[in-house]
């Protein structure tokens, strides 16, 4: 038997609220994410994106992607990381079974917070995998004003 339970609107409201806090309170904005449905010739790379003492990581998984087709762009303080998985001809479009892998252009960027050294923004791509190191911006030192 199965009992009723009346429905209370504000019973998921702290979860809401947590949710809106956790997302203001990210150093990186997420600017833009396009959209595949609305342009079927893009698509999305997973990325993580996570904190470390004293820099912030980006990794985005690119398998398939060449290294010379991959971009890593910092313009006014938005990163962003852009690039194209071609599409291999080996086998005749007739003979597939089943096609689920995407290709085509891809582009992901990341508002970046105040203050960071873009000359010590470091990019890897290693297995299929690109990571790019952020310095955190140094904590400016509170100044002594002498009253005279």
């Amino acid at each position: 038997m199965m009992n009723l339970v009346r429905w209370n609107p504000w019973r998921d409201m702290p979860i809401v609220h947590n949710r809106l806090n956790r997302f203001f309170d990210e150093p990186f904005l997420r600017i833009g994410r396009m959209d595949e449905e609305a342009n079927p010739g893009l698509w999305n790379p997973a990325v993580d994106l996570y904190e470390k003492d004293d820099h912030f990581v980006i990794k985005a998984e690119l398998p398939g992607v060449d290294k010379n087709n991959i971009k890593v762009d910092l313009k006014d303080r938005v990163l962003t990381l852009s690039g194209e998985r071609t599409y291999d001809n080996e086998v005749k479009e007739e003979n597939y079974y089943r096609k689920e892998r995407s290709y085509g252009k891809f582009q992901r960027a990341f508002a970046l917070p105040t203050d960071v050294d873009s000359d010590k923004i470091t990019a890897e791509f290693k297995d299929g995998v690109l990571r790019v190191e952020v310095p955190k911006p140094e904590e400016k030192k509170t100044k002594q004003v002498t009253i005279h």
